[in-house]
């Protein structure tokens, strides 16, 4: 006789995934409208800014200043956990050709799982699969711990437990050449930042400032 646990996921799973896809139609109702809604935003707050600092209006003034605008909004909306974010390009990860190869079991003790640290967006495929975590309080990020490491990572093995499932963005990050990462990746030098809790936010604030100048 299977164990009571099993039986109960098994009853469960069918409902999961009933449940899954209302959230999917349901979130992706909501970008459409959050986009039609950023849209009209950025028209108006484009036009407020180009009748303040001109009191002229051009056509073309007002499509590259709604663009700019348009950005800076979608930025805000991420901020405030507003709306919610998947892959854009849906691929089927077991089919997927560029999986990059790196000896991660023999450098994570030196990047301390750096990759793991990054927020990225799940696809439709890992959704619908129900097997990667995603974060409850913004759909549809990968999940991540209090330590801001995926919740997948095991912490005493430091392996991916659900490795042979892992979405695309895993399969494909390379982190060879970046240097938030590794100052030397042939010499197994990581950068000495990947040490400190807030590296992350760091990393973001250096390439918002590489952005801006």
């Amino acid at each position: 006789m299977k164990p009571e646990k099993y039986r109960i996921n098994h009853l469960l799973h069918p409902i999961r995934q009933e449940v899954s896809e209302g959230f999917i139609y349901t979130h992706s109702r909501l970008n459409a409208n959050t986009n039609k809604t950023l849209e009209a935003s950025a028209f108006l707050y484009a036009l407020v800014e180009l009748l303040d600092e001109k009191g002229v209006i051009g056509i073309e003034e007002l499509d590259e200043r709604k663009r700019s605008v348009g950005q800076r909004l979608i930025e805000q909306l991420r901020q405030s956990s507003n709306g919610v974010i998947l892959q854009d390009l849906e691929v089927d990860k077991y089919e997927f050709e560029q999986e990059v190869a790196i000896d991660c079991e023999n450098r994570v003790h030196l990047c301390k799982a750096a990759c793991c640290r990054l927020p990225f967006a799940l696809s439709k495929q890992d959704i619908r699969e129900g097997v990667i975590h995603w974060e409850l309080g913004r759909p549809y990020l990968i999940d991540q711990g209090a330590d801001g490491l995926c919740s997948h990572l095991d912490r005493d093995t430091m392996s991916c437990n659900v490795h042979a499932h892992r979405p695309v963005p895993c399969r494909g990050f390379d982190c060879r050449k970046d240097r938030g990462i590794w100052l030397d990746f042939e010499n197994r030098i990581a950068n000495p930042a990947v040490e400190q809790p807030d590296w992350l936010y760091r990393l973001e604030a250096k390439e918002k400032m590489d952005s801006a100048s």
